[in-house]
C-alpha cells in the first residue's frame, strides 16, 4: 500500500468512503476503511510501481510524528499487521470523551498500524455512520485546529453498528462479517503492491475490543465476541490476537468483583483482558519506578526508618452533577480509594520487581503489587472518617436519607518489614476547595532540630504531584533570607510543565490503549488485585451500608470537615500551617 499517492480533505462535508482499486478492480463495498499512517489513500491515481522511489511520503504540512513512533513502527502489529478496533457503548460519554480521542491522538501520532486500521462503534441507539460521525466532530477537534485534516481523516476510520443490546449475537455476527471482509481484502491489496512477496505483506489480523459499558452487561459482551468474533480470525498464529479493555467499576465488593471475573474468565483468559484504570497511565504515577528504583538515594530513605506517614489525595471542586444516581450507589471509597489511589499506595510500597521493563516484566510488577495488598488488613470503621457535602441531598437522583459518604479519608498498614508502624492515609472528596491529586511522603523530625532552633522544624516532605500540573517537589528547610536564622521551608521543585517544555506528554487512556495495542500490562490491574483489593474494604463497606453511618456535613468549596486535620495529626500526619491557598496555588505564606 505504501505506492498510493495521498490525499486530504479539510471539512467533514467533503468525508466519503474510501475505495481503493484491488489488483485493478473496484471494491463492491463502499465502505472499506483501508489506511495508511495518517493519511488518506487517493484511489484516483494509484501508481503501479512498487519501486521503494514511488512510495507515498507524508506532506509536508503533517505533523510530526511521535518520537516513540520509530520503536513502534518495528513492531509487527504495527508494521504488517490489520488492526480492527470495536468500541461497545459507542454513544457514551465515556466512548466520546475519552476512548475516541485517544484513539484520534495515536492516528495523528502515527502510532496505528501502517498496513490498516478500521474503528467499529456498537451500541443500541440507531444511527448511520454519517450521524454517528457528525457526532464525534466536536469531542476530536477540541482545539479547532483541524488545517491538515486530520479530524476528517481519522473519521473515516470509524464506522457504527447497532444491535438489540450488547449480548446480541446477531448484531454480532453481522459485524464479524464486515470485519472478516475487511481482513480478507486488506491483505488481497498488501499482496497485491507487494507483487506477491511476503515482504511488505500484511501477515496478521488483530482485534481490539473496548468496553465502555456498564460491569452488568461485561459477561453478556463478552460471550457474544467469544461465539461470533473471536473464533474466526483468518490466521491461526501467535501473533492474531484478540484484546478486551474493561472499564471500570469492577464489582462493588468481594462477591460481586468474584462474579464478574468468572464471568470474563468464562470467554477470555487473563493475558486478553486489560481491566484500565486510568491512574495507572498517568505521567506522574508511571514516574515512579523510575523515580524510585532509578535513584540511590530514594531507596535509603523508602523505609519505616525515615517515614512517619504517607497521604495520598483526591480533590475535586465540584459535585456529582450529572453522575448522582450512579454514585450514590457508590460512594466516594468506591469510586476513588479502593482504586485509584489504592493502585497507587501498591506503587509507592512495593518491593522492586525482578524487570520493570522488558519481557515478563508486567507480571513481575503485578507481583509485587499484589504482595503489598496480601500485607494490608482489612480497614475498620474507627479507622475512617466519613463526610457528605451539604446540598448532595437535594440533587433529585438521591434520595433525601442518603448516607453515601462524597468525602472519606482511611487509615491503614503496609504490614512488611518497610513499612511497619508507618500510616498510609487515603483521603478522597468531591465539592472541595480545589482540583489536585497528590502523593505526600512526610519524612521523621530531624534529629534535636526543636533543641536546636528552640522551634519545632517543620518535616521534610516530597510531594509528587499527579494532577494538575505534574510536578515533583521536596519541601526542604533553609534559613530565612536576611538578618533572621528561623529556619523556613522552601521547595526543591521539578515542575514538568516548565522543565520539560518541548516533551510530547499523552494523556492516561492515550498512553494505556498504546500499551494495549503493543501488549504490555504492566499497568493493568490483574485479577488477583482486584481480589486482594476488595479484601480490604469489603467489610468496611459493608459495615458503613448495614449501620447507615452518617457523614459529617461540610460546606462546597471547603478542604472538607474541619476535624480532618486533628484526626489526621493524631494518626501520625503533621500539616504545616504555614502553606495556605493563594490565587489557586499552595504556597507558603511568606510569599504573599
Amino acid at each position: 500500500m505504501d505506492d498510493l499517492p495521498i490525499k486530504r480533505v479539510n471539512s467533514l462535508s467533503n468525508l466519503r468512503p474510501i475505495t481503493p482499486p484491488l489488483n485493478g478492480q473496484p471494491i463492491a463495498d463502499a465502505n472499506f476503511p483501508f489506511k495508511m499512517d495518517a493519511l488518506y489513500l487517493d484511489s484516483s491515481n494509484r501508481s503501479t510501481s512498487t519501486d521503494s522511489q514511488s512510495a507515498a511520503s507524508f506532506s509536508s504540512s503533517s505533523p510530526p510524528a511521535h518520537p516513540i513512533s520509530l520503536t513502534v513502527s518495528a513492531e509487527s502489529w504495527h508494521s504488517s499487521s490489520l488492526l480492527t478496533i470495536v468500541i461497545l457503548g459507542a454513544s457514551g460519554d465515556l466512548a466520546k470523551k475519552k476512548t475516541y480521542p485517544s484513539l484520534f491522538n495515536l492516528f495523528k501520532s502515527r502510532l496505528l498500524p501502517r498496513r490498516g486500521c478500521s474503528i467499529y462503534g456498537y451500541a443500541r441507539s440507531k444511527k448511520t455512520d454519517e450521524e454517528f460521525r457528525q457526532g464525534l466532530f466536536g469531542y476530536l477537534n477540541v482545539n479547532k485546529n483541524n488545517e491538515n485534516g486530520d479530524v476528517e481523516a481519522f473519521l473515516e476510520l470509524c464506522f457504527y453498528r447497532s444491535g438489540s443490546s450488547y449480548g446480541d449475537e446477531e448484531a454480532m455476527g453481522r459485524l464479524n462479517e464486515e470485519v472478516l471482509d475487511f481482513e480478507g481484502r486488506g491483505e488481497a491489496a498488501s499482496a497485491s503492491v507487494s507483487g506477491g512477496g511476503g515482504g511488505g505483506r500484511v501477515k496478521t489480523c488483530n482485534r481490539l475490543f473496548y468496553f465502555a459499558i456498564p460491569a452488568n452487561v461485561f459477561a453478556q459482551s463478552a460471550a457474544a465476541i467469544k461465539n461470533k468474533m473471536a473464533h474466526s480470525l483468518t490466521h491461526n498464529t501467535p501473533t492474531d490476537w484478540i484484546r478486551i479493555i474493561v472499564e471500570k467499576p469492577f464489582g462493588h465488593d468481594s462477591e460481586s468483583c468474584a462474579t464478574l471475573s468468572k464471568a470474563l474468565s468464562a470467554s477470555f483468559n487473563e493475558q486478553s483482558l486489560y481491566r484500565i484504570d486510568h491512574y495507572l497511565g498517568k505521567e506522574m504515577v508511571q514516574n515512579l519506578m523510575i523515580m524510585r528504583f532509578g535513584n540511590v538515594w530514594f531507596e535509603k530513605l523508602w523505609n519505616r526508618n525515615d517515614v512517619a506517614a504517607v497521604v495520598l489525595t483526591f480533590k475535586e471542586p465540584f459535585g456529582v452533577e450529572g453522575r448522582a444516581g450512579y454514585f450514590d450507589k457508590y460512594g466516594i471509597i468506591r469510586d476513588i480509594l479502593q482504586n485509584h489511589l489504592l493502585q497507587v499506595l501498591t506503587l509507592i510500597a512495593m518491593e522492586p520487581p525482578l524487570k520493570a521493563m522488558g519481557p515478563n516484566s508486567g507480571d513481575n510488577i503485578r507481583d509485587a503489587k499484589v504482595a503489598v495488598l496480601k500485607a494490608m488488613k482489612e480497614i475498620k470503621l474507627e479507622d475512617c472518617l466519613l463526610g457528605q457535602y451539604e446540598g448532595y441531598r437535594d440533587d433529585p437522583e438521591v434520595p433525601d436519607d442518603s448516607t453515601t459518604p462524597t468525602f472519606a479519608i482511611v487509615k491503614c498498614f503496609v504490614n512488611t518489614p518497610r513499612w511497619s508502624g508507618v500510616p498510609f492515609i487515603l483521603k478522597a472528596g468531591k465539592a472541595l476547595n480545589e482540583r489536585k491529586a497528590e502523593v505526600r511522603i512526610q519524612f521523621k523530625d530531624a534529629p534535636a532540630s526543636e533543641f536546636m532552633f528552640d522551634m519545632q522544624v517543620p518535616r521534610n516532605e516530597l510531594v509528587i504531584r499527579l494532577q494538575p500540573r505534574e510536578a515533583i517537589y521536596m519541601k526542604t528547610n533553609v534559613k530565612t533570607p536576611g538578618f533572621s536564622s528561623q529556619p523556613i521551608q522552601s521547595e526543591l521543585e521539578v515542575d514538568y510543565n516548565t522543565k520539560f517544555v518541548d516533551a510530547v506528554n499523552p494523556d492516561a487512556y492515550t498512553r494505556l490503549i498504546l500499551d494495549v495495542l503493543r501488549g504490555k500490562q504492566a499497568a493493568f490491574v490483574r485479577d488477583d488485585e482486584l481480589t486482594e483489593s476488595w479484601k480490604i474494604f469489603t467489610p468496611l463497606l459493608h459495615r458503613i451500608e448495614k449501620e447507615k453511618t452518617e457523614p459529617i456535613r461540610y460546606q462546597q468549596g471547603s478542604r472538607g470537615p474541619e476535624i480532618q486535620d486533628a484526626l489526621v495529626e493524631d494518626w501520625g500526619y503533621i500539616r504545616n500551617e504555614d502553606y495556605v491557598m493563594y490565587r489557586g496555588k499552595v504556597v507558603h505564606k511568606s510569599k504573599i
